[in-house]
């Protein structure tokens, strides 16, 4: 059986897609794929996804040539998120930082703690 058969679709057809740095280890960003755009990441090994505002197919970095390039790909326990080990080409986040989780709570309040792309 192959990983797209094991993957459990919710009910918009998506599934929750994790891209990991496979060098650091940084969760990079979380996004979501459906059946098509998982299929053309495995065969070409570049990632894409489904944009949920769009409602359409995007290859990240399509435009700002911030790539991501599989190294690994896992599954979940219960079928339902998917893990994929990249290799991050520019900054992941469209907001000009390195991972789209460049803010941690303190406190109250949310400070910026991640990095900023390097122009």
């Amino acid at each position: 059986m192959g990983l797209i058969d094991q993957v459990k679709f919710d009910d918009k057809g998506l599934v929750t897609a994790i891209a990991q740095d496979a060098g650091t280890g940084e969760v990079l960003m979380v996004a979501y794929m459906n059946r098509g755009t998982l299929a053309e990441t495995l065969e070409t090994g570049t990632m894409v996804y489904f944009s949920r505002s769009r409602q359409k197919r995007w290859m990240k970095g399509e435009t700002s040539g911030h790539t991501q390039a599989v190294r690994e790909a896992y599954i979940d326990c219960d079928g339902d998120a998917l893990l994929f080990k990249i290799d991050q080409t520019g900054g992941a986040c469209h907001k000009g930082y390195i991972s789209c989780f460049f803010r941690k709570r303190d406190g109250d309040e949310w400070q910026t703690v991640g990095a900023r792309i390097p122009d």
